[in-house]
């Protein structure tokens, strides 16, 4: 059986690793091939600032560099697919080669997306790839760069203007609305705020940038909506990211911002999968449709699809958001809903704990400086458990599961 798997992140290298796992005696019943549009060995894009910060490689390479040798994976880098033709199970790539499957994973993550003119400038960066990452944080530590702009304050936006700080750039972030707006309430968002004005960051919030501005196909500076035009050595563009389907879009594959799939994984085509930041599920939380494109939840789909292509009767219990700045300096956790029907909260000496409720049930909570109950609280949410009887109980950081079967 010939499996191919579009895409080396950890989604991909999961279905890989869970596959031989499962493999008796190591039999090599399967012929895996993965392909990468990186000339690296399949990392976690999560760990990147830790690798250019303290030059680490082993959370970056999590798996080994020589993880697609021992797992026996023909791995093909620098490749992106260009078409799927489901009628000869056949992938194109942009060198005109091709892979044909028996079985098809999709897990070619995600892409920056930045619809502002001037994006594809030369001094324009993204942090999605380890390839560009590597080019800007070379630059700096050449001192060739003394200053960033960063376009976005979403969590890649805060976590690239975290690192840039650290390796010494006059860091400058602009945002159209407040910090990290679809993960934080203005509440916590405004004690992040202040966390990074402390560490020297200085934030352009409810500025909207409109382009960037150039001089010979190189950018000069950022055009802003009230006229202004900031100028750095650097520029980056964060303001989102986006699913990679552009290659599916003629192979009557059922799209929507990513690729929509069952509970199994499987998308609208037979014997073709999807995990990871393409794949669009069912947010375990509000039941809503989305594509929540954190590492945990594409390990899990991972092993899902794996085992799934080996016939196993196993469901995908659905995606959830959770998020942490591990730059920040100060204890952060941002998980499920931002708004409910009604919301559990304390604030003193810069430590907020907000629990977000709807029907009575934990539906999103906040932490900020003080961590604990972090487990208990996901637990609860994912379980859809009724909490009305503990009350304000619950933001004790002292309260734990001894409480629950009390």
């Amino acid at each position: 059986m010939r499996i191919l798997i579009l895409g080396a992140g950890p989604a991909g290298l999961t279905v890989a690793e869970r596959l031989r796992e499962l493999e008796p005696d190591h039999e090599d019943r399967f012929d895996i091939t993965m392909i990468s549009a990186e000339p690296y060995p399949p990392y976690s894009p999560p760990a990147m600032a830790d690798h250019f910060l303290t030059g680490e490689k082993a959370r970056l390479f999590w798996k080994g560099e020589d993880a697609c040798d021992r797992l026996r994976v023909h791995y093909r880098s620098g490749l992106s697919a260009v078409s799927l033709n489901p009628d000869s199970r056949e992938v194109v790539f942009d060198d005109e080669s091709s892979e044909t499957y028996d079985r098809l994973v999709i897990a070619t993550g995600s892409r920056p997306w930045a619809p502002l003119p001037g994006n594809e400038l030369e001094g324009v960066y993204n942090f999605k790839s380890l390839s560009a990452a590597e080019r800007l944080v070379e630059q700096a530590e050449l001192g060739n760069v003394t200053s960033a702009i960063v376009v976005g304050a979403g969590f890649i936006g805060v976590e690239v203007a975290l690192l840039l700080n650290e390796l010494g750039l006059d860091v400058k972030v602009i945002e159209q609305h407040t910090v990290m707006p679809k993960m934080l309430d203005e509440e916590t968002a405004e004690i992040v705020r202040r966390t990074l004005v402390a560490r020297g960051i200085d934030l352009r919030l409810h500025t909207t940038a409109l382009s960037f501005s150039d001089l010979e196909d190189r950018a000069i500076g950022v055009v802003l909506d009230n006229g202004d035009i900031l100028k750095a050595s650097v520029y980056i563009a964060a303001t989102g990211i986006k699913p990679n389907v552009g290659f599916l879009e003629d192979s009557g594959l059922e799209l929507g911002w990513g690729v929509p799939v069952d509970a199994a994984l499987a998308t609208s085509l037979p014997d073709v999968w999807a995990a990871g930041d393409v794949a669009e599920t069912t947010d375990r939380v509000t039941g809503e449709r989305y594509v929540h494109a954190i590492w945990p939840n594409a390990v899990a789909q991972g092993k899902v699809v794996a085992e799934r292509i080996l016939g196993y009767d196993v469901s995908y219990a659905g995606a959830e958001s959770m998020n942490s700045l591990k730059h920040l300096g100060l204890p952060l956790i941002a998980a499920g809903a931002v708004k409910g029907d009604r919301e559990l909260r304390t604030s003193h000496h810069g430590i907020l704990r907000k629990i977000i409720l709807e029907e009575d049930r934990i539906v999103g909570f906040r932490l900020a400086g003080d961590l604990r109950g972090a487990g208990l609280y996901r637990s609860l949410m994912l379980r859809k458990a009724d909490v009305s009887r503990y009350g304000r109980e619950l933001l004790e950081p002292s309260f734990g599961v001894n409480r629950l079967v009390a």
